[in-house]
């Protein structure tokens, strides 16, 4: 796992989305008059205000509530240690999540503090060096301001997208009055350019969410006892658990999804294992060596987590790089 790549491609990637929408502001602002940036405030105040909120929503999506003191010693345990290792002056709060499905995800804001969820699922599929190794990817995330930093890059797009939606109806309707026929064309042409580059705004940001979690994974794997074996572990376990209770339920699991960028893994990209009962460095070097299949190619592109062939690839590179093995 190449560190200093990884950070220089979310530099670029967070540089081009920022340099990106200020050039469609500033063209905006060139045809329309100022009165059209009365809707940004709205805007950064709509999300400022899920962000501030989203906890509480979180909390009940996805059936949270706070760990009993002496409910899990171990897990605290766990997260104090690994807190202490990140460099987190206060441990965040550990909250359970009662859902089956195995994940876990660090949220929070200053009107809640940070916040770590493990799933009963989790807690049911993975063994405890799994579950720390998942913390610590948590806990990469909390250090990394990833909830700040994707709450800023979102709210970019939103511009973007709601700029580009009046401009466009707004050349709609000007366009049936023979008096601002030419300006409503402009105004037409504009708003779908806007939208078109909408699309491309949020591809940069999912790249850049995926990005963010391969530098997750690289934390939970310094600072777990398990390394990056115990992590490549539970992305498998995870995925495969995933995989297989979406195709026995048959149904979509967007409900468990509605926020799953915080997600260690993504519900909905999540693919079988096939290991059996077998997850020993021999078989994730096999699960990890399997082609990636166009549909998974596109699945990931669309997604806000890498592939978990790719994941497990990077940590068992990380894993030779640590103990020193030839790569």
């Amino acid at each position: 796992m190449n560190l200093w790549k990884l950070r220089l491609n979310m530099i670029v990637t967070m540089m081009l989305v920022i340099t990106v929408t200020t050039g469609f502001l500033a063209v905006i602002l060139s045809i329309m008059g100022v009165s059209l940036f009365l809707m940004l405030p709205i805007i950064i105040l709509w999300n400022l205000v899920q962000w501030l909120i989203g906890p509480y929503l979180i909390d009940y999506i996805y059936r949270v509530r706070p760990l009993n003191e002496g409910e899990l010693p171990w897990l605290e345990q766990s997260v104090e240690k690994l807190s202490e290792r990140s460099g987190f002056k206060k441990a965040p709060k550990i909250m359970i999540s009662d859902i089956p499905l195995p994940n876990a995800f660090a949220y929070g804001s200053p009107l809640t503090g940070s916040r770590v969820a493990v799933t009963r699922g989790l807690l049911d599929n993975l063994n405890e060096a799994e579950v720390e190794a998942v913390i610590g990817h948590e806990l990469g995330h909390l250090k990394h301001k990833d909830v700040q930093i994707m709450m800023f890059l979102s709210v970019l797009p939103a511009i973007v997208y709601w700029i580009a939606y009046s401009l466009y109806y707004s050349g709609v309707f000007s366009s049936r009055s023979s008096r601002e026929r030419g300006n409503g064309g402009l105004l037409l042409l504009v708003g779908m350019l806007g939208m078109a580059l909408y699309y491309i705004l949020t591809l940069l940001i999912l790249s850049f969410s995926r990005s963010r979690e391969y530098y997750a994974d690289y934390h939970g794997s310094t600072v777990s006892d398990g390394g990056p074996l115990s992590l490549a572990s539970a992305l498998v376990k995870i995925s495969d658990v995933n995989a297989r209770t979406r195709e026995r339920v048959k149904t979509s699991l967007a409900g468990y999804a509605s926020f799953k960028t915080l997600l260690i893994v993504d519900p909905e990209a999540s693919t079988k294992a096939e290991l059996g009962r077998t997850y020993d460095i021999r078989s994730l070097e096999e699960f990890a060596s399997r082609d990636i299949t166009a549909s998974e190619r596109l699945v990931e592109a669309l997604s806000t987590h890498p592939n978990v062939k790719k994941r497990v690839r990077n940590l068992l590179e990380l894993h030779k790089a640590l103990s020193g093995q030839p790569q």
